[in-house]
């Protein structure tokens, strides 16, 4: 040894360099590092490399050598080392493979675990879950914050409004409403990241939270498939394959279905005028029938290990009829009936829908890490309705009047995406990119009226209206990162050019504006139980078409719902405090928020001649104060629970035509959930919710409580899969509105009630046969 290296006996040397593999260059994480005495297996230091490949370790040792070792590689032996400045660079040190002990190793004891980031939890998937065979839904179901119900519904922290990227971009494969998640299996799974507040990097329109699944670049070899038939009542059956066929190269996929359902809907609604004492009573049914067809197709070409593009297209085509009876009652202001009727209306309509997709990945050189991504999405919906609206009078005079409607419904959006990734050091990282969204919408709306025994058009219901919108986003963000501890600052630009036009009155309603979405994350990890996360983010929610088009459907002439084309987007201010532990075999989350939103969107009633008119204002602002927790614990393999809380204080500040709308409440909710492993391969799942009722600008919404049933019967080692299911069990999830003001009150209620659905699946290939989740479409 060099006598630099001798004085390292009084002082720490640091032993540092990166470790590739020798045929493409790319970082080998994970790999060991050990440092051993001289002559001797006597170990003095070790280290493990980053996900860069990168190490550092320190020892005083004078006299060693250095063992670098992974698994299916050739142990690398370092020795004759010498010091600068207490300081030894290893450099580039490069693994070849060992095709021997390949075939030979054995991976045993690695267990799932989640690790904690700035930003995201990281669920690691280990062989304990992967050995299984089980599907993409049940792997989802085991990371903590998210619940998978046996029907396939997932949902973070007790919400289900969850965007799922597959490799950080949308897919078809990550279509909640289809079962392309059961074509993968745990065996393809690297990681699950699950992100409950996003930072800048993702757009600024507000979600419950995006759960990433990253899939395994060395998994592509083989078939992966399965057939599934569903039942129920209301009626919803449907039949559907899917198809994965992985080879070196490509990864193929498509899925082709065919299915009907009705879906009904009970209501009903009280119009009280409080100045005259007159009184409308409505109540009835509505159905939505559907025949639907569907078929996906896609691939993912593998360029080369580190530049894939996929192409994906769908298209979906479903054909609805709208039968409703409703049955109206009006009473004068003695209580005595004055007249009834029936209106009953029929509504057919057609719907085309397809969807197109690019995407391109490169993964540089020097880390996988550092990646460029490039995405164009394209979606088409389209709707032809037309509806007829009759009536019959039972006694009195019938105030109401023969109705038809034609709807002639196109909408277009269009999306490019930029995305590059640049992890600097193992401390720094750079992220930067760029969303271009178009939205452009047209809908012709016709009602005509039965007059002197011909159908006449009304012009105050008809109109075109044209909805343009264009919104452009750009992002930076800098994330610093140790061990323990770490801070991420992000800063998004989005302009949004919004646009309406009602053709034919020519009220045109044009808006340009830029906002700033800044976002700042932190996380310190107190030990392997026990982590904390801190964020803040800007966030916006922009008027949906549905909230501007001032049409309304005519279904009920006294209770109308109509759009307003003046609306504003809500800004809301997020803060979070989580704390994420441990304790034995429980796992919790618990938060702490703060959300302050201006320009709050709220339904407004007015009242004239016992129509009530319902259209969605700006009003004031609300500040929210919560706290949420969310469990998980399993006592043993057969038998998990799992419960969600949130409550949240509100304090709302606005008025609307000189009256004020200022007031306080609060609002909770829960779920609790449990599995139950049963013999003979059956599982059990019971999951209770309750929703408190809660203040309203004008009046206030009820509270409820249901209960959701599914039992689970694998057969053939899992690749039959049986399913029945029964939501709302005691049909007892009733949404009940009341609107009390100074000059009228009014009640409505709607209630879709008990739902019954069997499924059966039968998988083939690697996994096992999807979980059936045949009632989302």
């Amino acid at each position: 040894m060099l006598c630099s290296l001798s004085m390292a006996q009084e002082h720490e040397v640091e032993i540092f360099g990166t470790i590739v593999e020798e045929e493409t260059g790319q970082a080998v994480p994970y790999a060991t590092v050990v440092v051993y005495k001289n002559g001797s297996k006597e170990i003095v230091s070790g280290a493990t490399s980053d996900d860069n490949g990168n190490f550092s370790l320190y020892t005083k040792a004078s006299d060693f050598y250095v063992e670098i070792s992974f698994m299916g590689y050739k142990t690398k032996v370092l020795n004759n080392l010498s010091a600068v400045n207490n300081k030894i660079n290893l450099g580039v040190i490069s693994l070849s493979q060992d095709n021997l002990a390949l075939e030979e190793v054995v991976v045993t004891g690695e267990v799932s675990k989640t690790v904690f980031k700035l930003d995201k939890r990281v669920f690691n998937v280990g062989s304990d879950i992967s050995s299984t065979g089980a599907s993409a839904l049940e792997v989802l179901g085991n990371v903590p914050s998210v619940n998978v119900s046996i029907e396939g519904e997932i949902s973070l922290r007790g919400s289900t409004g969850v965007q799922i990227l597959i490799n950080g971009k949308p897919s078809v494969l990550a279509d909640e409403s289809s079962n392309a998640l059961g074509t993968l299996t745990a065996d393809m799974i690297e990681s699950i990241e699950v992100i409950t507040n996003p930072s800048a990097k993702y757009e600024a329109s507000g979600t419950a939270g995006i759960l990433n699944i990253i899939l395994k670049k060395e998994e592509k070899e083989g078939w992966n498939g399965s057939i599934s038939a569903n039942t129920g009542t209301p009626d919803n059956h449907s039949m559907g394959i899917s198809l994965n066929r992985r080879t070196e190269k490509f990864n193929l996929f498509t899925q082709m279905g065919v299915g009907y359902r009705s879906l009904p809907r009970d209501n009903r609604a009280i119009n009280t005028n409080l100045i005259s004492n007159e009184e409308i009573f409505s109540n009835g049914t509505a159905y939505r029938d559907e025949m639907f067809y569907n078929i996906t197709l896609g691939t993912d070409y593998h360029i080369n290990e580190r530049n894939v593009l996929t192409l994906s297209g769908n298209f979906a085509y479903e054909i609805e009829d709208q039968p409703s009876e409703t049955n109206f009652k009006f009473f004068d202001s003695n209580n005595t009936l004055v007249s009834s009727w029936l209106r009953n209306e029929t509504t057919e309509a057609t719907n085309p829908k397809y969807q197109y997709e690019f995407n391109y990945k490169k993964e540089f050189k020097n880390s996988k890490e550092h990646t460029l991504q490039l995405s164009a999405l394209g979606s088409f919906f389209g709707k032809e309705q037309s509806s007829q609206f009759t009536n019959s009078t039972l006694s009195g005079e019938d105030p109401d009047s023969d109705q038809q409607t034609e709807t002639e419904f196109q909408q277009a959006e269009y999306t490019f995406k930029a995305d590059y990734t640049n992890p600097i050091t193992t401390e720094y990282t750079l992220e930067a990119g760029a969303q271009y969204v178009i939205n452009d919408v047209g809908n012709d709306y016709e009602v005509r009226d039965f007059i002197n025994g011909n159908y006449v058009t009304n012009p105050n219901l008809t109109n075109n209206f044209e909805y343009d919108q264009k919104v452009l986003g750009v992002y930076i963000t800098g994330a610093y990162e140790l061990e323990k501890w770490g801070v991420k600052l992000g800063l998004r630009v989005e302009n949004t050019d919004l646009s309406t036009w009602l053709t034919n009155t020519n009220a045109y309603n044009s808006r340009n504006y830029t906002d700033y979405f800044p976002s700042l994350h932190t996380s310190y990890k107190i030990n392997d139980n026990v982590s904390l996360q801190a964020g803040y983010s800007k966030r916006i929610f922009r008027p949906r078409l549905w909230d501007l088009n001032p049409f309304f459907n005519i279904r009920n002439n006294f209770n109308i719902r109509r759009g307003n084309p003046n609306l504003q987007p809500e800004y809301t201010d997020s803060f979070e405090l989580t704390g994420i532990y441990k304790i034995g075999k429980a796992s919790f989350s618990s938060s702490i928020y703060h959300k302050y939103t201006t320009e709050v969107v709220e339904r407004v009633s007015t009242f004239i001649d016992n129509v009530t008119t319902t259209t969605p204002e700006n009003i004031g602002t609300n500040a929210a104060y919560g706290f949420e927790t969310n469990g998980k614990y399993s006592p043993n393999n057969w038998l998990s629970f799992s419960g969600d809380f949130n409550f949240n204080y509100f304090d709302r500040i606005g008025s609307f035509q000189s009256q004020s709308f200022n007031f306080s409440g609060r609002q909770w909710s829960t779920k609790l959930g449990s599995k139950i492993g049963l013999p003979a391969d059956i599982d059990l799942e019971l999951t209770g919710n309750y929703q408190s009722g809660y203040e309203t600008v004008q009046g206030n919404v009820t509270g409820y409580a249901f209960l959701d049933l599914g039992i689970r019967k694998r057969i053939l080692k899992g690749k039959v899969v049986v399913n029945f299911g029964v939501r709302d069990v005691f049909e007892s999830r009733i949404f009940e509105n009341f609107v009390s003001q100074q000059n009228f009150e009014t009640y409505s209620l709607s209630e879709r009630g008990r739902f019954i659905t069997l499924g059966v699946s039968y998988g083939f290939g690697k996994g096992e046969a999807m979980t059936y989740s045949g009632r989302r479409r």
